[in-house]
């Protein structure tokens, strides 16, 4: 397994870590200050400055994937470090046109889009022009289970009609929004559960769609996702906006899902480094009770788990990473589960500690924790929550050992046969004597 950065990638990183240093981080207070001041429904003139001076510098567009599709574009390996610095920041990615739900919006269209779709969306999107949103949780049904969704597409002559109720729906509430990815039942009827979905685009000033709230995540609105609840009603569009065909949205949801999910889990591991650190630091200007926390087995213990856990994260996710690089996403899907398990979870946990180390500081957001810790905890849930990922690792894993001899492996789980535990018996340190009774 080769999962070396290319000397391209090596580059980006360290222009992307001077950027960073210049661009992003002395401007985060001015970010949540916007944020807070201006809400859900606005655009943050910082993000619109900075992302001029992202374009300028060639940092732009870096999560498009090396494919057939397009020149010049990063292997997954290569772009999960370039995903782990921006993640550093929880504003940093859309500066760079790397944000969620854009990104997978894009690949979306770049992959399964007509020519038609891609001129009309993915062009302006590519260019920073307009934003998108992807609605598929509904607050109606059980959303872990993707086949329980209840919004339908009905075809009707040459359109679609659209009804349904979403919500968590991200980017809704961002001015800049245009064009929305609906996902909903074309075929309620097909006796294949996965055939019944579809995926369509609306554009968002279509009749009929109407977003109801902002939500806010911890108390959060609008940093970074913009999550809405949205509502569609009777929504008319040709059928023309239909992705790939009726009944391919689970094929797409797949395909769009892989890549997303590597990026999240590279930008919480970007997120964990950077908590860390600041652990470190601050646990050298502390003394409580007479010595620094830096000398405390607690903090000790805490920050070296810490460390262990990221190595350990990083590396299943750049294995994630290199799996769909070298045999594609199906195959991988395994490592990809198994990732957005862990990195959210060691995310988690390495800020609880933080907080724990800062104590009451360590609550609000002087020190960027508690919108990491709400990050963290979300991230737990979107794309999948843990316990469904973990039930499909368990039902592959089980599946993958029965094609196995366990003669060849040692890996037998049967209970041994009345002759094998009478020669344990005889063979053994205490065998029955001969003159016991029974």
């Amino acid at each position: 397994m080769d999962i070396r950065q290319s000397e391209t990638s090596i580059a980006l990183s360290a222009r992307i870590k001077a950027f960073m240093a210049k661009h992003i981080y002395p401007n985060e207070r001015r970010y949540y200050l916007e944020a807070e001041r201006s809400g859900p429904w606005a655009v943050y003139p910082v993000v619109e400055e900075l992302k001029q001076l992202a374009r300028n510098a060639g940092l732009w567009n870096l999560f498009l994937p090396a494919s057939g599709e397009v020149e010049g574009g990063c292997s997954n390996v290569d772009y999960a470090p370039l995903c782990e610095i921006m993640g550093r920041s929880l504003f940093a990615p859309e500066v760079f046109n790397c944000a969620a739900p854009d990104t997978g919006n894009m690949e979306t269209i770049l992959r399964y889009g007509t020519e038609p779709q891609k001129e009309r969306w993915l062009k302006p999107l590519l260019a920073g022009e307009i934003r998108s949103s992807f609605a598929m949780t509904e607050p109606d049904v059980a959303s872990s289970d993707p086949t329980n969704l209840a919004s339908l597409i009905v075809r009707d002559g040459d359109s679609y009609v659209i009804n349904g109720r979403k919500w968590y729906t991200t980017g809704a509430t961002d001015p800049r929004c245009q064009i929305i990815i609906f996902m909903g039942k074309s075929d309620p009827a097909n006796v294949v559960a996965h055939h019944r979905q579809s995926m369509i685009l609306i554009p968002r000033n279509t009749p009929g769609v109407r977003i109801i709230r902002a939500l806010s995540v911890f108390g959060f609105y609008g940093v970074p996702d913009r999550a809405a609840e949205v509502v569609f009603e009777n929504v008319r569009v040709p059928a023309t906006n239909m992705l790939l065909g009726e009944g391919r949205g689970f094929e797409i949801a797949q395909g769009r899902l892989g890549p997303g999910r590597i990026h999240h889990c590279m930008r919480l591991i970007g997120m964990c480094e950077r908590v860390l650190e600041r652990m470190c630091r601050r646990a050298e200007k502390r003394f409580p009770f007479g010595r620094a926390l830096a000398e405390q087995t607690v903090t000790l213990e805490r920050i070296a788990q810490g460390r262990i856990m990221i190595e350990q994260a990083r590396l299943l996710t750049m294995k994630a990473a290199w799996m769909m690089d070298t045999v594609g996403n199906k195959e991988a899907q395994q490592y990809i589960a198994m990732i957005k398990v862990v990195a959210p979870n060691v995310a988690q946990q390495i800020v609880d500690w933080a907080i724990q180390l800062f104590g009451g500081g360590g609550t609000n957001n002087d020190h960027y924790l508690a919108a990491a810790l709400a990050t963290a905890r979300l991230l737990r849930l979107a794309d999948g929550p843990d316990e469904v990922h973990r039930n499909q690792i368990a039902r592959r894993e089980i599946a993958r050992h029965r094609t196995i001899d366990p003669a060849t492996t040692g890996g037998h789980g049967d209970v041994l046969s009345l002759a094998e535990t009478e020669a344990i018996a005889r063979d053994g340190l205490w065998p029955k004597p001969a003159d016991f009774a029974a």
